[in-house]
């Protein structure tokens, strides 16, 4: 599936802007973590950008969130470690606890998208490009910044082999190469 065709199924389900530009940035995140750890950039990248594309029809309700992309996506044709991720990406309602690389990195990947995203709406440019990874890595720790940010699911990519600072770092990188397009 191209990223084209993908993109015009998450349209379908997916109105809000915020939603599409998160979607966007995750599919970036993930595409550069795929790189970075030597997997499928483009089956990593379509987890990325269709995470969340049961979140609107079920309200995010943690409870099914997540669950319902499968019977979006399996009649679809897409792979089903790419579905398997993207099923595991909400900790409430998967079946069982992540244990692949996959998963982990989608989880960590998806999230941090919005702790750079609130980190970059506090400087006065609200540009991505003044983001600094010190500074992601600073935020994490202030639990009431961006608090309904999962700082656990963030730092799952430790247990991918990633290191905080390297990850904040990765993932500002990626979503720079669209800035434009999330409007940052």
């Amino acid at each position: 599936m191209t990223h084209g065709q993908a993109f015009e199924i998450l349209q379908q389900y997916i109105k809000q802007d915020n939603m599409i530009k998160h979607s966007l940035a995750s599919e970036a995140v993930m595409r550069a973590l795929a790189i970075r750890l030597q997997q499928d950039a483009d089956k990593w990248a379509l987890a990325g950008l269709l995470h969340d594309i049961d979140v609107e029809i079920t309200n995010a309700d943690a409870l099914v969130h997540g669950q319902k992309a499968i019977e979006i996506l399996s009649p679809l044709g897409i792979d089903a470690e790419v579905i398997d991720a993207i099923s595991m990406h909400n900790e409430c309602s998967a079946k069982a606890e992540r244990s692949t690389v996959f998963q982990h990195a989608l989880a960590a990947g998806e999230t941090i998208t919005g702790l750079i995203t609130a980190t970059t709406l506090v400087y006065p440019e609200k540009k991505l490009s003044v983001v600094k990874p010190k500074s992601v890595v600073k935020r994490m720790k202030e639990k009431n910044f961006a608090a309904s940010v999962k700082r656990e699911s963030i730092l799952e990519c430790e247990l991918i082999g990633i290191p905080m600072a390297e990850f904040a770092e990765i993932a500002i990188s990626a979503m720079n190469t669209i800035s434009d397009e999330l409007g940052l």
